[in-house]
């Protein structure tokens, strides 16, 4: 399933980026990433990630309003996004939103083989 699906892993903090890129990568995962959320922006619309991996705290653009542009945009609308935040207030905040993530991830929550399972299932619901 999962060749040539290109992941976007959107994430300021540059040492658990480089950890999910590299254990995502190793499942066959064609990866692209974006430290904030005017990158995250222009890679999502140039590249049309099969998903995306967004954290919600960025500098430039959060994570929620980077979730609501893509959500406008005709080109990026259907992209399953998978939040990944380290705070679970957040979660509550994003959930009252019109346009739900596929999943919410806390990041002091999970491992990394638990992020793959769950963009694994997000391709396969995205697919039906």
């Amino acid at each position: 399933m999962s060749e040539e699906k290109k992941i976007l892993i959107v994430d300021d903090d540059m040492t658990l980026r480089e950890l999910y890129e590299e254990r995502i990568k190793a499942e066959g995962f064609m990866i692209l990433s974006a430290s904030d959320g005017e990158e995250a922006i222009e890679k999502a619309t140039k590249d049309k990630p099969d998903l995306i991996l967004l954290d919600i705290m960025m500098p430039k653009i959060n994570g929620i309003d980077v979730m609501k542009m893509l959500r406008e945009k005709a080109e990026t609308k259907d992209i399953p996004i998978i939040i990944l935040t380290a705070l679970i207030q957040e979660i509550d905040k994003i959930k009252g939103m019109m346009s739900p993530a596929d999943a919410y991830l806390v990041k002091s929550e999970i491992m990394p083989k638990e992020v793959v399972d769950a963009i694994k299932g997000s391709l396969e619901k995205s697919k039906k």
